[in-house]
């Protein structure tokens, strides 16, 4: 029995344990732990790893079972939403670097062939490096991180026709004329079977296996789809990380998506580290120290010149200069299917050896430099726009056309919202029908046009500069919601609300329970995060089940959220004790609004009538009326059919109170009902 595979993968995992605890040690990437894994382990150092093309097979692997991970967390719908950056964000990358690379190339003396084919290898990035990244960071929806994911789809697709292009820049004629419409049409087909498989097919069949409860059936559902789809791919003469994408929108329809992406987890975990482990085989360590000089200034110059290209095309499409600047960065690597096509490359002789090994060299020490220029990203975003005070720079080409009206200026006494996904949806609607005035502040253009379209108040800006919030009439506004998937700028965009305006009020939501501190210090005055709330929700819904009264329930909670978050955010709270808190420094009060309709028992009478104080332990603290403030009312004043009462009073008193309002003149008791 051969167990030389097996006694590689051994060595492998073995050093990976070592160089990883190392680098946890000293906080590198495991990314670059496993580049350096490889480059020891490899033919050119220690040569300890005899069956490289296994290790790159299960690479592969590796590679397909992330694109896979990617296309399960995404929808055809939220697919669909990206296209233009797909095909115009993408193309015009592809291009505009393929353009650059080859005149330099010319420059530097390379035939045409030779240097518009180099311009093919550097257009592309590393959909491997940049979306594990984005994922370890929680930053796969943020602007940048959605118009990355666009333009690496594109590369991953552009790459057929590049190879098909390969011998005709090398002078081999093509085998057949009709080869590009043949490729169109299976394209054409296969998306058909994506679209047909996501809508009736897979959805069926899954709800069939799940039905068994067989785990392992359910497994070898998922494995064989998505290996299925990438050979189908493959066959269609596209790549099989792109079929591997594929076959993940495809399951993503189903709701079994959360159970597929859960099981193939750790296998995506594992085979993902053999290709950075592959990648690092493939550098010759003597060459590289040999012309380490040239080498270094090389990647540099491919560094500056991605980030440059990429960062054009954001900007182009729009987007604020903060998010043109990490996209970027981002993107300023070359990518793993660029070794894939430069074997085509060396086969048709568009590459020498040494060109061969420079590339090579160039392309690895620009993979190991992501991680890196990833996290600096953010800091030399902000460091470059403090230098520049041109709006149309800082705010992107479509500020001007997309600013405020004037009327939108002249709000006071109003809501901004940040951001208008899914949460930003969610809170304007509840605005709209709660007769609240709001503004929203949104840095995706398209959405912007789309929206003003429908009559929504919403415009375009990066809502971490002060020029954009003071747009929104900050100054005057009342609360201030950030449901931005960006944690990091919805750091900035605290710290500059608040020091414009002290006394506005913030509900920042977050993805990440050890944010909660850091938000709170910043002047966030609630911060929701998702995973925390989504843990209530589910309890909630277990205790119903389980036929626990409503109002213990609505207890319950109230007291989870309270304890929960003054023990997250118990630094905060102590660095604030000058500041007084409802909350804090008058436990078991609450404030809360009533609204009087034409049939409340309220409606008509004085203050002093309804003796709110004495009979119900309730204060009126003010009445808001016509959109209008009455602070401190006195005793003489009426109430009035949609007056909103702002009261203050104890959880249980309120409680009679608003029963007492819906026409029960016998509430007495307090009974639990939620206020």
């Amino acid at each position: 029995m051969d167990l030389t595979l097996f006694t590689d993968i051994e060595i492998i995992f073995g050093l990976s344990i070592l160089i990883l605890l190392v680098f946890h040690r000293i906080r590198l990437s495991p990314v670059l732990g496993f580049l350096v894994t490889g480059i020891i382990a490899g033919p050119h150092v220690l040569g300890i790893i005899n069956e490289v093309e296994q290790v790159e097979m299960l690479a592969e692997i590796g590679i397909i079972l992330l694109l896979f991970t990617i296309g399960v967390e995404m929808s055809i719908k939220e697919l669909w939403d990206i296209k233009r950056l797909v095909l115009v964000g993408g193309g015009l990358q592809v291009v505009i670097t393929t353009g650059l690379v080859y005149y330099i190339s010319l420059f530097m003396g390379y035939t045409s062939s030779t240097a518009l084919f180099l311009g093919f290898l550097v257009s592309l990035s590393s959909t491997a490096i940049v979306l594990k990244l984005l994922q370890e960071k929680g930053e796969m929806y943020t602007p940048y991180g959605k118009i990355s994911l666009g333009i690496l789809i594109f590369q991953d697709i552009v790459i057929v026709p590049m190879i098909l292009l390969t011998p005709i820049l090398a002078g081999v004629p093509s085998e057949s004329g009709d080869s590009a419409a043949t490729f169109l049409l299976r394209g054409i087909g296969i998306m058909l079977f994506v679209i047909v498989s996501a809508r009736w097919i897979m959805p069926a069949l899954l709800f069939r296996i799940a039905k068994t409860r067989n785990r392992e059936l359910f497994l070898l559902t998922i494995l064989f789809t998505v290996f299925g789809t990438a050979w189908l791919t493959a066959e269609a003469g596209l790549s099989l990380a792109l079929g591997a994408f594929l076959a993940g929108l495809i399951i993503s329809e189903s709701e079994y998506s959360h159970q597929a992406i859960g099981n193939m987890m750790p296998f995506k975990d594992v085979f993902i580290s053999f290709f950075f482990v592959s990648i690092g085989m493939l550098m010759d360590v003597t060459f590289f120290l040999d012309n380490i000089t040239v080498l270094l200034a090389l990647a540099a110059v491919v560094i500056f010149l991605k980030s440059v290209t990429s960062g054009l095309v954001t900007f182009i499409l729009g987007y604020p200069l903060r998010t043109t600047i990490i996209t970027g960065l981002t993107l300023s690597q070359v990518g793993e299917f660029s070794f894939i096509l430069s074997s085509f490359g060396r086969e048709y002789g568009l590459l020498d050896g040494g060109l061969y090994q420079t590339f090579l060299a160039v392309s690895i020490v620009t993979m190991a430099a992501t991680p890196f220029v990833m996290t600096s990203s953010h800091d030399l975003s902000r460091k470059i726009l403090n230098r520049i005070k041109n709006p149309i720079f800082i705010n992107g080409l479509y500020s001007k056309s997309m600013a405020p009206a004037e009327e939108d200026k002249e709000l006071h006494d109003h809501l901004i919202i940040i951001g208008y996904g899914f949460n930003g949806k969610t809170v304007s609607n509840a605005a709209k029908t709660a007769g609240i005035p709001y503004v929203i502040i949104e840095t995706n253009p398209e959405t912007v046009r789309q929206e003003r379209k429908q009559g929504e108040r919403i415009y375009y800006g990066d809502a971490t500069h002060e020029v954009v919030l003071d747009s929104a009439n900050i100054k005057s506004a009342r609360v201030l919601v950030v449901g931005i998937s960006d944690f990091i700028a919805t750091r900035s965009i605290i710290d500059v609300a608040k020091r414009m305006n002290p006394r506005i009020y913030i509900i920042a939501r977050t993805r990440y329970m050890n944010e909660i501190g850091n938000l709170s210090q910043l002047g966030a005055d609630e911060v929701i995060p998702e995973e925390y709330e989504t843990s209530v929700e589910i309890f909630s819904r277990l205790l119903k089940k389980y036929l626990v009264p409503e109002e213990d329930i609505y207890a319950f909670t109230k007291e989870i959220r309270a304890n929960g978050y003054s023990m997250l955010r118990q630094h905060s709270i102590e660095s604030k004790k000058d500041v007084f808190s409802l909350k804090d420094d008058l436990p078991g009060v609450d404030i809360t609004s009533f609204k009087i309709k034409e049939d409340c028992i309220l409606h008509g009478s004085t203050l002093k009538d309804v003796d709110l104080r004495n009979l119900h332990g309730a204060t009126v603290l003010a009445i808001r009326r016509n959109g209008e403030i009455i602070e401190n009312p006195a005793g003489d004043t009426q109430l009035l059919s949609g007056d909103m009462l702002i009261v203050l009073g104890k959880p249980e008193r309120l409680c009679q109170l608003r029963r007492y309002m819906g026409g029960d003149t016998e509430a007495g008791s307090y009974d639990g009902c939620p206020v």
